[in-house]
């Protein structure tokens, strides 16, 4: 897949904080209305089971640990990591602040599933925010391939830039199949958009 076949997704729009999804995240007690991206992908695509240890990279506020939290059921394991304090307590989930590059705490541990969320400071340079994006799922498909279990699912964020064709090759080689996914609750002025890895090698 060529990176401009997305380039008729990006069109300019007036920014409205408080849509349809976050008022719906806002009525289901979610921290974020980023939850229904990871939603979507997770009925697509089926990354989460029961009892699964589940990784959770730039997690603050802390909707995508939420979710993850309630799918893996009591016997299940979630670790968030974040820069900022996550001001959510789950029964199962364990938050970490710390850089994501910087986990000592993870020594020892494997995860089912290494997701990403995480992006990167905007600036409004776009060449600079999308290095910054490149970087950040960079960082996450090394995390990935240090923690996560074979035959394991990763989802990373990333900021569509020129950079794509070098991300995908990046997961092709470390799983049996790769998704992109620009989900429906994506803001129409961003650039973000979602890469699966499915099934690690």
């Amino acid at each position: 897949m060529k990176a401009e076949d997305y380039s008729h997704y990006f069109v300019k729009m007036t920014y409205n904080p408080k849509d349809y999804y976050f008022k719906k995240a806002k009525q289901r007690h979610f921290a974020a209305r980023s939850v229904f991206k990871l939603e979507e992908l997770d009925l697509r695509f089926k990354l989460i089971h029961t009892s699964n240890h589940v990784l959770d990279l730039g997690c603050a506020p802390g909707s995508w640990s939420q979710y993850a939290s309630a799918k893996v059921g009591s016997h299940g394991r979630i670790i968030g990591v974040d820069l900022k304090k996550v001001q959510l307590t789950l029964p199962n989930t364990t938050f970490i602040q710390a850089d994501i590059l910087n986990l000592h705490d993870l020594a020892g541990k494997t995860f089912d599933v290494v997701m990403s969320d995480m992006a990167p400071q905007t600036t409004g340079i776009r060449i600079q925010d999308q290095q910054r994006s490149f970087e950040l799922c960079s960082a996450a498909i090394q995390i990935a391939e240090k923690f996560l279990k074979p035959e394991g699912n990763f989802v990373v964020k990333f900021f569509h830039s020129e950079e794509f064709k070098t991300l995908m090759d990046l997961i092709k080689k470390r799983f049996k199949r790769v998704e992109v996914v620009r989900p429906k609750s994506t803001r129409k002025e961003s650039k973000e958009i979602y890469l699966i890895g499915l099934k690690k090698i």
